[in-house]
């Protein structure tokens, strides 16, 4: 059995190797609409390798869990990076973890955050995750990424043990 996983607060640098923090650390913006707001251009790496895979931006309705929390599987999206940016939420826990030897997810580096309000998230192609999870609360949390319909969308890996993630 391995210990538990302590989820942190997410910040741009522990998040770094699995993709962009998007909101809240923002930095480099310019006055826009004549000067009623501050635009921040290029927050993420907004990729999909697919010519055929169209940008789908959909809205995910999520209800709320509480921690500690039992991961049960991981997924990832091979040719297109994954955003997630709070519409309504106060908080929702981010599961991760790089690939082994193999490509497939190496528990043993698995890491848990916690995203805050005003904060999303921006998963690399590739990256092993968790499907969003509310905290708090329901949620509703605009999702981007390159779809077409076929395997390659996203791949799912079931846990033999399901790793268990508690509060910070």
């Amino acid at each position: 059995m391995r210990p538990p996983i302590r989820a942190r607060p997410l910040t741009k640098e522990s998040f770094a190797p699995f993709g962009d923090v998007i909101g809240m650390e923002l930095a480099g913006g310019h006055s826009a609409n004549q000067g009623t707001a501050t635009r921040y251009d290029r927050v993420a790496n907004l990729t999909g390798s697919r010519p055929q895979a169209q940008p789908n931006l959909a809205v995910f309705r999520s209800v709320a869990k509480a921690l500690p929390f039992e991961v049960q599987l991981l997924e990832r999206h091979p040719c297109s990076t994954q955003m997630f940016v709070a519409l309504a939420c106060q908080r929702f826990l981010v599961v991760v973890c790089p690939d082994d030897a193999r490509g497939e997810p190496d528990l043993d580096r698995l890491q848990a955050f916690v995203c805050g309000p005003g904060q999303g998230v921006n998963y690399r192609p590739g990256q092993w995750h968790h499907p969003i999870i509310a905290l708090d609360g329901p949620a509703d949390l605009l999702m981007l990424a390159w779809e077409d319909g076929s395997a390659l969308d996203c791949e799912e890996r079931p846990l033999t043990t399901p790793l268990l993630v508690t509060s910070g």
